[in-house]
């Protein structure tokens, strides 16, 4: 699944082609791909809309909308806007977020096309369908539960360690589970949750609440050092993951321990251990991670 890195590099490329356009249609070749609102509404609504910009929230790409100005009739004193909500792209475990020029054909399991303006197209693909598409204001899907309360973003400057081992204290889970907890931390996945630990010398399996202030800050640099490292090399390829381009990215040749299990350790040269924590494969360093 594409994580914090990989959903950073495709908010990155998309930003400058995409802000300032408006979305002429929505096409739909699979309704149910969209969760909020009716695949109806969703289309009616988002045709018209200008996107203002384009952020990221954990694993979710947010891209801001708002209605063109429309003259007031005569009779009226002020214009009723239609915008304000954000088009939420989650890509899932398969989907991908491009831009295309209209001749480009379809490729198989392109779910959702935007036309824009300017007759370039993003387009939405995901053979697996596990993603979604939701149109609401951030407020309005909470409600809803169409998306999650979210932690602290990781790389955030504002997100101090001390905050860090606040959030792990509370916790009687292992740190794995933890890391992969969107309401802990958001957008930390599999990947960069066992590259984290492995950084921090922490063994998966470790209950949180036991980690001290000293670990806690070698995990929060840890973090922001696997998860910053791999935005630069514009995230892991590991499976599916391209990014806005159809490129690869070049992190999955720099991974430390996610992968690799049996191979050699690269700090001490014995063979890496695996186990499932949170119902996913955890890959770490018996004798390094304590």
């Amino acid at each position: 699944m594409p994580e914090l890195p990989e959903v950073e590099t495709i908010v990155a490329d998309l930003r400058p082609h995409l802000a300032g356009r408006t979305i002429v249609r929505c096409e739909l070749a699979f309704p149910t791909i969209v969760r909020h609102p009716e695949p109806e509404e969703f289309v009616d609504s988002i045709a018209g809309m200008r996107i203002q910009a384009v952020d990221r929230r954990g694993k979710y790409i947010l891209i801001r909308l708002s209605a063109h100005a429309t003259p007031s009739p005569p009779s009226a004193t002020t214009p009723t806007p239609r915008g304000g909500v954000d088009l939420v792209v989650h890509l899932g475990m398969t989907g991908q977020l491009r831009l295309f020029d209209p001749v480009t054909p379809l490729e198989k399991h392109t779910h959702a096309v935007f036309t824009l303006d300017d007759g370039r197209q993003l387009r939405y693909r995901d053979p697996r369908r596990f993603g979604r598409l939701l149109l609401g204001t951030e407020d309005g899907l909470l409600t809803a539960k169409k998306m999650p309360r979210l932690g602290p973003e990781p790389i955030d400057p504002d997100f101090a360690a001390e905050e860090l081992y606040r959030r792990l204290k509370r916790r009687r889970a292992p740190l794995k589970a933890v890391l992969l907890d969107q309401g802990a931390v958001a957008g930390v996945g599999n990947i960069y949750a066992d590259e984290s630990l492995y950084r921090a010398r922490l063994r998966p399996s470790r209950i949180a609440s036991t980690v001290s202030k000293q670990s806690a800050r070698r995990l929060h640099q840890a973090m922001r050092e696997s998860l910053q490292l791999a935005i630069v090399n514009r995230g892991s390829s590991v499976d599916t993951y391209r990014d806005a381009w159809g490129e690869v990215g070049g992190q999955q040749e720099k991974l430390l321990v996610y992968g690799r299990a049996g191979e050699p350790c690269f700090t001490c040269g014995r063979p890496l251990s695996s186990m499932r924590i949170a119902g996913r494969t955890t890959v770490f360093c018996r004798h390094c991670q304590r």
